[in-house]
């Protein structure tokens, strides 16, 4: 027998009334459905497959409109339920609904989601969210933060601002939305199929479900007073860990307290000259005095002395050595290389504050070295020399005069007047502030120390025995 037609009331519960043949007659059947489709909009029944089928999905499904279509955005993470994350950036593909936003790894896993109900993205939900312009949480630029009631908290950037004003006015609008009670659930949203209903029910209007003000107002204030809890306890802790270092270098022992104690020595390499001789009683510091007699002792026929660079390994060790301890015996088989001796005194000399031609004094040099006439020269130099400091005076006639027992042995050590000018030019000279050519500087630095060189005996008289 051929089944009427289903009694159809818009708005209303629909009722079908089946007729079927049975061995004792015809039976009456009713049956009420609780089905919510479209917003008037009527869903046609579904039939025995489609019933079957719904039984084997998931109870309800749940399909979503997206606001703003997806697109690729750099995405972070950097806290989750209040507590900080380490920052990662990762390319998303992103996309805005209306109380939701969604993140895929990449635009064809949307796809599959859309096919399967049961695989579901990330998502952070906008309902009282707080959306904001960030430059503090990254370095990068077009950076937006998003922070959940829950806690969570997400950064979104893309490098052209466009792209990311775009998104930033369309999440707003979103939180607003929801915020003022106009957004709840999607009006979106497909029907909810029940997995034993064969009937359709109208789906109230979206108004209908709209959140209640009070609550959307009441979570939109605790998201407000977690942030501002959140921050005032990392401000704490910022501020105690201030004030413990205050405290730990306020405690702090002296300089002068320590070096009497012994717990810091006063250092050798890196002193001033005048400082380094007052705390030694003399007017020529003694590492310089041990190298230059171990030179003279043992080195003068080196080849390349002065030139050739001894181990840096071993440099810094008698360094450290000569900064620790008051004696030292340069004649040790530790020291047998006597380039390393050599690239030591050099290392003393750079090392200085202020070098041994004071920075004063530097363009004082540089005017003297362009006169022409080579005696008036030497007289000038002679002049100038004299007015140095006595330290820096009687260091450097001991040097010099060293230096010219080197060139006695020239055919030996391969050392001319030229050679050791470049070597000791730029090592006992320099100006305070590189203001000039630094080549035309390090030409007047050579060409100073080789006429110190040649008129040495002239200028400083003859060498102390």
């Amino acid at each position: 027998m051929q089944k009427p037609p289903a009694l159809v009331l818009p708005g209303a519960v629909q009722l079908r009334i089946k007729n079927s043949q049975s061995s004792t007659g015809e039976r009456l059947s009713q049956t009420k459905s609780m089905v919510l489709p479209e917003a008037e909009t009527l869903q046609k029944p579904i039939n025995r497959h489609r019933r079957n089928q719904s039984q084997h999905n998931s109870d309800v499904s749940v399909g979503l409109q997206p606001v703003l279509k997806g697109e690729y955005l750099n995405k972070a993470k950097i806290a989750e339920g209040g507590k900080k994350l380490r920052k990662n950036w990762t390319s998303t593909w992103v996309v805005l609904c209306s109380n939701q936003l969604l993140f895929y790894k990449e635009s064809k896993q949307e796809a599959v989601s859309n096919l399967k109900p049961g695989g579901k993205p990330d998502g952070v939900d906008l309902n009282g969210a707080v959306i904001e312009w960030t430059k503090e949480k990254s370095s990068r630029k077009n950076v937006i933060q998003i922070t959940t009631p829950t806690g969570h908290e997400f950064l979104l950037q893309a490098d052209h601002f466009p792209t990311i004003s775009k998104w930033h006015d369309a999440i707003k609008k979103a939180v607003d939305s929801l915020s003022s009670g106009s957004g709840g659930q999607s009006c979106g949203r497909v029907a909810l199929h029940r997995s034993n209903s064969t009937e359709c029910l109208s789906r109230p209007t979206c108004e209908s479900s709209k959140p209640k003000p009070k609550e959307t107002k009441s979570e939109h204030r605790r998201s407000i007073m977690f942030k501002l809890n959140y921050s005032a306890s990392d401000s704490a802790d910022k501020n105690g860990v201030k004030n413990r270092l205050k405290k730990f270098i306020s405690r702090r022992p002296s300089m002068k307290t320590l070096q009497e104690k012994g717990i810091i020595k006063d250092r050798v390499f890196g002193c001033h000259m005048l400082t380094l001789c007052d705390r030694e009683k003399t007017t020529v510091p003694k590492f310089v005095k041990l190298c230059v007699e171990e030179v003279e002792k043992r080195g003068l026929e080196a080849d390349g002395i002065y030139r050739v660079s001894g181990n840096l390994a071993i440099i810094q060790k008698l360094r450290f050595l000569v900064d620790q301890e008051e004696e030292l015996d340069l004649g040790d088989s530790q020291w047998e290389d006597i380039h390393v001796i050599t690239g030591a005194l050099k290392m003393f000399f750079r090392e200085l504050p202020e070098p041994l031609f004071p920075f004063r004094f530097f363009d004082l040099f540089v005017e003297t070295i362009k006169i022409k006439e080579p005696t008036q020269k030497v007289q000038a130099m002679k002049k100038l020399i004299h007015q140095l400091p006595k330290p820096n005076h009687n260091t450097m006639k001991l040097l010099f005069h060293h230096l010219r027992r080197v060139l006695t042995k020239s055919q030996k050590n391969l050392m001319s007047t030229q050679g050791v000018s470049i070597v000791f030019g730029p090592t006992l000279m320099w100006p305070e502030f590189e203001s000039g050519n630094m080549e035309v500087n390090m030409v007047y630095q050579n060409q100073i120390v080789e006429c110190i060189l040649i008129g040495c005996v002239e200028i400083f008289g003859p060498a102390d025995k």
